[in-house]
């Protein structure tokens, strides 16, 4: 009897390390979204007009606009990043994220191939909103 029962504790202990280590790793992946969310949110123009000073934009045209937004894994929604899209400012204006959709090329040995779309949408679950006419002008990366 008393084999058993440290055998069921024993198991119990295994079960929750290894579902706390995965529940670890979850939350720390939910942290890292919502700091890259409120530091886009927070710090955005701020963001976007360091690039602007960095690329020369300073002084762009009027039919220029850029803003920063974050980046979209598409399939579990995290947030991954931002990155600064530019375009006629009615369309700028339009976009809410950057969706980042990644695929395989065998043809060349294995490629990996990531496409970055900006779409007027922060939850794209029912399918991608694109905004035509905006494109993606530099990436940000933050270093947690």
């Amino acid at each position: 009897m008393r084999r058993s029962a440290v055998w069921r504790i024993g198991a119990l202990v295994a079960a929750c390390l290894v579902v706390g280590g995965v529940a670890g790793a979850q939350l720390g992946s939910v942290i890292k979204g919502g700091a890259i969310a409120v530091a886009v949110s927070k710090f955005g123009k701020e963001i976007n007009n360091a690039i602007n000073q960095l690329t020369g934009q300073k002084n762009a045209s009027s039919t220029q606009a850029t803003k920063v937004v974050p980046i979209l894994s598409i399939g579990d929604g995290g947030h991954i990043g931002a990155a600064q899209v530019a375009g006629p400012e009615r369309l700028v204006d339009k976009v809410e994220a950057v969706a980042q959709l990644e695929g395989r090329f065998r043809a060349i040995g294995g490629v990996r191939l990531r496409a970055l779309v900006p779409i007027n949408t922060k939850t794209p679950q029912k399918g991608l909103a694109r905004v035509e006419g905006v494109g993606v002008s530099a990436i940000i990366d933050f270093k947690l």
